[in-house]
């Protein structure tokens, strides 16, 4: 059998086509290493052996260059979609990748005689309407939630609805109209989601003239406490127009920058529909070192919209050298016409200067960070196989002595770390003294109702200090206060308490895991246990402290009984005065800038 000659590369592509095609180099293992498309296949892999070459990356390629396999195509076009399709196949090592390849987050109303409105992912199966995509599953949960507070249409399961005989606790608080009852007709339902629709639409301005309408209605028919809730509508709809940091002039957009510094590459989306930006989404993709903006971006394009969803403009902060040949490609694939435009005025230039400032805010951030945090939350991610990288964490701990002034603790991490201005505490009364089910199943009422009435944010993950009987109680609160996409996990100690050998219990799946005692998502877990473990330490003894001798107030130095009783009657009790910031205690009538300051560093203080 004759030896296998060596690759000749000048050799080679004297024998290649000057059509267009596509071309695979391959190193000495076999390993596709890099795949590209040329509008003359000769003419484009001849340059990679030229003399003069200047760029690192593609020498050292080139140096482990075997064998090339070329694929020739009828079109530039066609050269792009298979280029593409093996990118995404292959993931080569020199090539640009986008490493996020999922299907993004819809809003889906269901076809139902009383449509629901709720969180899609995935295959689009089910019969009703579906608004999107959305950036993140984050940007989902605050539209429905808003929805809620306007509109109050049901977001529950259809499970949940057939089997009511009084209304939940939505009704209560005012986030559903109980169609599952008959507290509302059943036309006054179609037309809250109508509004509904029209709000997902970006027509606001119409949304509120019809209310305007139906308020006018209302007062003349002496019904005036339906007058009073469409005028608290409108009220809630003007304040989200004037919050809009861009009034938009209608139009599906999505606007994308990109940016490369110290060999990292960033490209930040922002999503545009009606007009209205729904939110944004950072990508780094990998292999950018030594890659120009310009090339960056051609390479995310193709990657991040073939087989996905194309707006009708797409913004860029680069001009693209291959501009017209992606607009092609992804007007074919959308079945109309697709634009790419990089000098815009107006609104549109307004948008691109802040998706330029977005990804540079975010290559510094990641640039900074790229070993610490965020690292935790990338194997936060891969060892519970979410699909977005969590933004916020929240953890619950109880601690009591002998059932003594049981306490509950929130504590809460974003990618930056712990969210100090975000955790609450919990008094808990009214139970068994020791019980801490039902401490936990208090805790997490009071929370979540609040998250529920707009007063706070829900957590991309919920984690309990404790095992299965924990997390049961937190999956019944939960599921009451109609609370979704909110994955629950238990923290159970090991054997002897030792850390590094604590078992993770999933919720709803009912999956136990154990990870390495090396895993940096271990760690991240470990820290905001032991966080929550502190800070309702530190309440607890707080207030047994208070029950058994003295105010909290006493022993700061300036404070006396009269202050002391400014305070509690301005802020309504000692737990208000804790929460109460440095400039809101100065405002009360003797308390001066450098008192509120103890005060306030005497509530704060680490311990």
């Amino acid at each position: 059998m004759p030896e296998p000659t060596e690759f000749d590369p000048r050799a080679f592509v004297k024998t290649l086509s000057s059509r267009p095609g596509v071309y695979r180099m391959i190193n000495a293992a076999d390993e596709v290493i890099y795949v590209g498309k040329a509008r003359q296949l000769s003419k484009r892999v001849g340059s990679y052996f030229a003399r003069n070459v200047s760029s690192p990356k593609t020498r050292a390629m080139v140096a482990h260059i075997a064998n090339i396999e070329v694929t020739v195509t009828n079109t530039e076009g066609e050269a792009l979609l298979l280029e593409n399709n093996l990118i995404k196949e292959l993931k080569p090592r020199y090539n640009i990748l986008l490493r996020d390849d999922k299907s993004y987050p819809h809003i889906f109303l269901s076809a139902d005689d009383s449509p629901r409105i709720t969180f899609h992912r995935g295959a689009k199966r089910a019969r009703g309407r579906y608004f999107g995509p959305f950036p993140n599953s984050g940007a989902v949960r605050e539209t429905l939630n808003t929805l809620q507070k306007l509109f109050r249409v049901r977001q529950c399961e259809d499970s949940f609805f057939s089997n009511r005989s009084r209304p939940c606790l939505q009704y209560q608080i005012k986030r559903c109209s109980a169609p599952c009852v008959g507290r509302v007709t059943a036309e006054d339902y179609a037309k809250d989601v109508r509004h509904a629709v029209m709000f997902l639409e970006g027509k606001n301005s119409q949304v509120i003239d019809e209310l305007v309408n139906r308020m006018e209605a209302a007062s003349v028919a002496l019904e005036f406490e339906a007058a009073a809730r469409y005028r608290d509508q409108i009220a809630k709809l003007r304040r989200i127009q004037e919050k809009q940091y861009v009034s938009g002039t209608g139009g599906d957009v999505d606007v994308i920058a990109g940016a490369v510094r110290s060999g990292l590459g960033c490209v930040q989306v922002f999503y545009i529909r009606g007009g209205r930006i729904l939110g944004n989404k950072t990508f780094f993709p990998k292999h950018t070192d030594g890659v120009a903006e310009t090339d960056v971006l051609s390479a995310f394009l193709p990657q991040y919209y073939l087989g996905r969803e194309v707006p009708s403009e797409i913004l860029v902060n680069h001009p693209l050298d291959e501009r017209e040949l992606i607009e092609s490609v992804l007007s074919e694939q959308a079945g109309r016409n697709v634009t790419i435009s990089h000098k815009v005025r107006s609104d549109r230039a307004r948008w691109v200067a802040m998706a330029q400032t977005n990804v540079e805010e975010a290559l510094t951030r990641q640039l900074l960070n790229k070993a610490g945090m965020r690292q935790r939350y990338e194997a936060l991610q891969e060892a519970l196989r979410l699909d977005d990288l969590p933004q916020r964490l929240e953890c619950f701990d109880i601690s009591h002595t002998m059932g003594e002034a049981t306490v509950a603790s929130c504590v809460v991490f974003d990618l930056e770390g712990p969210l100090k201005s975000d955790y609450r505490r919990f008094n808990i009364e009214g139970i068994t003294g020791g019980d801490d089910y039902a401490a936990m199943n208090q805790a997490l009422t009071r929370r979540y109702t609040r998250i529920k009435k707009g007063e706070g944010k829900l957590p991309d993950i919920l984690f309990i200090d404790g095992g299965k009987g924990q997390i049961s109680t937190a999956a019944a609160v939960l599921e009451e206060l109609q609370v979704t996409d909110v994955l629950m996990v238990g923290i159970a100690k090991g054997p002897d308490r030792k850390p590094g050998l604590e078992t993770l219990f999933l919720s709803p799946s009912g999956e136990a895991i154990i990870l390495p005692a090396d895993s940096p998502a271990l760690h991240l877990i470990q820290q905001i246990r032991d966080e929550a473990h502190r800070f309702a330490i530190t309440g607890h003894r707080q207030r047994r402290a208070k029950t058994r001798s003295k105010s909290p107030l006493e022993g700061i130095a300036g404070v006396g009984a009269k202050r002391r009783r400014d305070l509690l009657n301005q802020f309504g009790g000692w737990q208000e005065v804790t929460r109460a910031g440095v400039d809101d205690l100065a405002q009360v009538k003797g308390i001066s800038k450098a008192l509120a300051q103890r005060i306030y560093d005497a509530f704060h203080a680490e311990s």
